[in-house]
């Protein structure tokens, strides 16, 4: 019986996120003009979903200050308070309302997230494309040096790099991205490489395009689509890694918000049945799932596979 109630659950969340998928699918082709309304018409539920989380949490994001009932770092009341008013989820483990960490985890984890995926890709993508484009000795050297570094796994390569550099987010933004830019500068590079034997590049060459007109005007513009498709796969990577090494305590650092510390310092709670740290993985586990929905549906279209 248990498990019967336990599957009526997950069925009934997953008609709840679908029918909330169609609403905003509807709302946005309202609104929408062009090939914007075009393309969010062929989305899918699940992508329409995706989008609408997505949605949130940059809301969330952006006015912390005004959902969040208490300070970031103001200590509230006793600790592991119950859920009552006026803490809706209660406390933690020094006293401070978890529906407060909970939304200002949201701009750091999620900011920083986003800042260091972006900072990888700009590294990662134009030497990705500068080494296909020259290539020789140019493309060598890169690619040697990409090999070394992926050759050492990202997580353990992480953790010495943050404990000789220091865990402030800084550096932890200047780590992750160098790791990260490595598997970025392997995919521009192989997508660069297709492209560069072109016709019209040939044709480009001939005309005297200097080499960054090439890449930004020729290039780029042909290798976007699974640029931009990788760029939200690697931003759940990086989310996810800021998570583990914020769990493990060398990424963003007390007293800051953020999703991964809040899980470790309240996991003592799980022991008495409280789904309390259950929270902060639940946040990070429900914007996992919504990025690779609209990633999964950014890479059907750009392949150009029909239904």
């Amino acid at each position: 019986m248990t498990i019967l109630i336990k599957l009526l659950w997950i069925a009934v969340a997953i008609a709840v996120a679908l029918a909330a998928g169609w609403l905003f699918r509807t709302a946005a082709i309202a609104v929408s003009r062009g090939g914007v309304r075009k393309a969010v018409r062929t989305a899918p539920l699940t992508a329409s979903f995706g989008m609408l989380v997505i949605l949130l949490y940059i809301l969330v994001a952006i006015f912390a200050p005004v959902i969040a009932p208490f300070a970031e770092r103001e200590v509230v009341g006793g600790q592991f308070l119950p859920w009552e008013a006026p803490y809706i989820l209660g406390t933690d483990n020094l006293g401070r309302d978890m529906f407060t960490r909970l939304v200002y985890g949201a701009r750091n984890t999620v900011g920083i997230a986003f800042m260091t995926t972006a900072l990888a890709f700009a590294i990662g993508s134009i030497l990705g494309l500068l080494a296909a484009t020259v290539g020789g000795w140019l493309d060598q050297t890169l690619s040697r040096v990409v090999d070394i570094l992926m050759a050492i796994p990202s997580l353990i390569f992480s953790l010495l790099l943050l404990t000789i550099f220091g865990t402030s987010v800084v550096t932890l933004i200047l780590v992750i991205a160098t790791i990260d830019s490595t598997r970025v500068f392997r995919l521009a590079r192989s997508v660069a490489q297709d492209i560069v034997v072109m016709d019209y590049i040939e044709a480009a060459r001939l005309r005297g395009e200097g080499l960054w007109r090439l890449i930004t005007r020729e290039i780029l513009p042909n290798a976007m689509a699974p640029l931009v498709a990788e760029f939200g796969l690697r931003f759940c990577f990086v989310f996810l890694m800021i998570s583990a090494l914020s769990f493990l305590g060398v990424g963003v650092q007390p007293p800051t918000a953020d999703w991964g510390s809040m899980v470790r310092e309240n996991a003592a709670l799980i022991t008495f049945g409280d789904v309390t740290p259950l929270l902060p993985a639940g946040a990070i586990a429900l914007l996992t799932v919504a990025v690779n929905f609209v990633v999964d549906w950014m890479l059907h279209r750009a392949s150009g596979l029909k239904e």
